[in-house]
């Protein structure tokens, strides 16, 4: 039996990656009949119609309209393949990708982590990986301005697993449903291991091959994935 090898195995990963993102995606898009108008009985909403017109509703459509936005424009920019044919659009929606996480995403989470439903701890959670989202890609953004591509690739790479942390929760959601665990402690642990595994075992990865992992299987192009073996 032959040996999977890693090149094989980013590509496996790359395909099941984006399959389970799109289907997440088109899950969460289907639930927005619930938030227009909203429905204080779905379940992210309720609970929330206390305090939902008094602020809070401003932020969340914010969030709603924006984060599936970045999930699609990442799955593109992080492309290998995407940005060697089309350079230009690259840095076109590299440029509106970062505006709309740094001007938009990032303080609508802020905003809406202090209302977390797991209570002060999860929302602390959700704060810290809004505030690691905005840092990842004002990094990158820098590292491209530099020419540091690299580094760049590195940054973005951390910004779009932060991004796909909510790929992570809804499917913990789902888990914890099938298993029907009510307790506390699994929604706030939730809240922080959706993005703090990705990017520990990212980190990993990092050390022991240099590769950002991007651009391979289904999004980008195992030939620049060996060009930048070579830098």
């Amino acid at each position: 039996m032959s040996r999977i090898t890693p090149s094989q195995a980013k590509r496996i990963f790359a395909i099941a990656a984006t399959v389970v993102v799109c289907k997440v995606l088109v899950e969460v898009l289907r639930n927005y009949p619930d938030y227009l108008p909203p429905n204080f009985t779905a379940d992210f909403l309720l609970g929330r119609e206390e305090y939902f017109w008094q602020g809070y509703h401003l932020p969340f459509y914010v969030h709603l309209t924006v984060g599936p936005v970045t999930l699609v424009l990442g799955m593109l920019l992080i492309s290998d393949r995407f940005r060697s044919r089309w350079p230009r659009w690259h840095r076109r929606l590299g440029r509106a990708q970062a505006s709309f996480i740094l001007v938009l995403l990032v303080p609508s989470g802020l905003w809406m982590a202090a209302y977390a439903a797991s209570g002060p701890i999860a929302g602390t959670g959700l704060a810290v990986l809004a505030v690691l989202t905005g840092t990842s890609v004002a990094l990158g953004w820098r590292a491209a301005v530099s020419r540091r591509f690299n580094e760049h690739r590195r940054w973005m790479m951390r910004c779009y697993l932060c991004l796909c942390s909510t790929v992570l929760l809804r499917l913990m959601g789902g888990v914890g449903t099938v298993l029907e665990i009510a307790a506390p402690w699994y929604g706030i642990q939730a809240t922080w291991t959706s993005w703090a595994i990705p990017l520990l075992a990212y980190e990993v990865w990092l050390r022991r091959t240099g590769l950002p992992f991007v651009g391979t299987g289904l999004l980008g192009s195992h030939k620049a994935a060996e060009a930048r073996r070579m830098q």
